[in-house]
Order: C-alpha cells, then structure tokens, then sequence
C-alpha cells in the first residue's frame, strides 16, 4: 500500500481535521455538492495540486461537479512529476492510503493498463500531485476507486502516447479523469491573471496547440500542462467549462508579487 507522503504538510494527517478542512474548502468555495443526478455526464475535470489551504477552495469547484455528477466505476488520476522519476509515464497499482483510510485501485483497469505503461510504487512514493486529489475523492465518493499516474515527460507526442494507453485500459469502464495541475509559479498576480485566463481559455476551446504554444513560447509554468492534454486527448469532451480561476494571493493573502495560480474545469461528454 502506498503511504501518504505530505499528510500533515498539504492536508491534516488527523481525519476529523482533514474531513472538516475538505468541508471548509467546499464551503469557502462553491458551496457543498448537492444531491447526485446520476447521469453522468462529466468526461474529466482539471483540479489543483497544492496545500488545501492554498488551492482546496478552487479543487472543490471539480468534486462538487463530480459529486453531483454521479459515480463513475473509477477514477484516472493523472499527476505530473515534481521529483526527476525515471520514467516518461508511470502507473501504481497498490492502494493509496490516506488519513481517511484505503482508497482502492480498481484492479482490472490497473492490470490493462500495465501491459502498457510501467507500474511501480516507488515512482509515487514522495509524489504530491495525484495524492492531494485523493482524500477529496473518498470525501465525496467513500467507495472511489482509482488509477494513478504520474507524468514525467509532458511533450504532446508522450500524452497522444498516454491518452491512446487510457483509453484501451478503460474500454467497456465507466471512469472519470482527473488531470491535477497548478497554473503559472511566482510571478507578479497581475502577469497570473493574464497568463491563467490565456492558458485557461486554450483548456476551454480544447486548444492543444495553443496550450503547447504559450508553455513553450511564453514559458508558462504550468505544472499539468501533460496530464490536461492527456484528459483532452483521452475523452475529446464535446464542451469545457471553466469553473474558477484563483491565486494563493487570492486564497492566504500572501506575496502578491509571487503567486501560483489555481484552476478548475469541468470537461463534459
């Protein structure tokens, strides 16, 4: 099983205080889900990857879309790497372990998608980006089920590669994508303003080439920009809502010259 590695540092590692600071978030944010429509329309959501004090307020916009959605059979988490692993794309297939307890893999879809990509828990050891997603999950679906992934190369031609690896593993499955992923790094708020609304945009309109052009051109510090493509490529939604844009100017009040900047999106069927 993999232990959590920034409970306690990005989230509570005490469950009371981590289910009443996920409750906190979705107060402070949309508000808490609604009843569930069970029709299932969402294809993936983008959500942040930060301290929930930072970013949760903006995650909670995608889980209450997913919470009111309805349950999928499972969920892809796609994460991108902050810590140099070995591998372009990589795969767990042990349970995630998080304060709030197991959260399970979904176990035919993991062994398909090994025959495609490399699985090792050691990849996902000390990796942020999919595990801040998961107590969000098991707060709004007890019984979630996941696949995680971790992006090392984020260029177009490895998330064609990755999109094309999900979509066998999950063929005949119900499953939700979630793409993890930050916005701009330490800039000055009002360049995050502008460069989040740009990249935002390209997200909304399924603009792979403008999202590729502006990290490249602008060198945007976009830290998901792969695991997004990979969600737009995997699912080819037929609409992408944004559904909030924000800072951790905006969310601590803190160093307005050097804000992250934080997104949620909803991509529809």
């Amino acid at each position: 099983m993999r232990s959590p590695a920034v409970a306690g540092s990005f989230y509570p590692s005490d469950k009371d205080d981590l289910l009443a600071q996920i409750k906190e978030c979705f107060v402070n944010g949309p508000g808490l889900p609604g009843p569930s429509r069970d029709e299932r329309h969402l294809a993936a959501v983008l959500c942040p990857h930060a301290g929930y004090a930072c970013s949760g307020s903006c995650a909670a916009y995608s889980f209450k879309a997913l919470a009111e959605d309805g349950r999928p059979e499972a969920y892809i988490i796609i994460g991108p790497d902050h810590y140099g692993i070995p591998y372009e794309t990589v795969m767990c297939s042990e349970d995630y372990m998080t304060p709030l307890g197991p959260c399970r893999i979904h176990q035919e879809i993991a062994a398909k998608l090994r025959e495609l990509i490399p699985d090792d828990v050691r990849a996902h050891s000390r990796e942020h980006s999919v595990e801040v997603e998961v107590p969000f999950l098991q707060y709004i679906d007890p019984e979630a089920r996941i696949v995680p992934i971790i992006m090392s190369r984020q260029s177009r031609n490895v998330a064609e590669r990755l999109a094309e690896a999900v979509k066998a593993a999950c063929k005949g499955h119900d499953v939700v994508i979630t793409a993890s992923s930050d916005l701009v790094h330490y800039v000055p708020k009002a360049y995050a303003d502008r460069a989040d609304a740009a990249f935002l945009g390209c997200v909304a309109s399924q603009d792979l080439d403008g999202i590729y052009g502006l990290v490249q051109r602008e060198r945007l510090s976009v830290c998901g920009y792969g695991p997004i493509a990979t969600a737009l490529l995997a699912t080819q939604p037929g609409n992408v809502a944004v559904l909030r844009q924000t800072d951790s100017f905006e969310t601590i009040g803190y160093d307005r010259d050097a804000v992250v900047g934080y997104g949620a999106a909803a991509m529809y069927k």
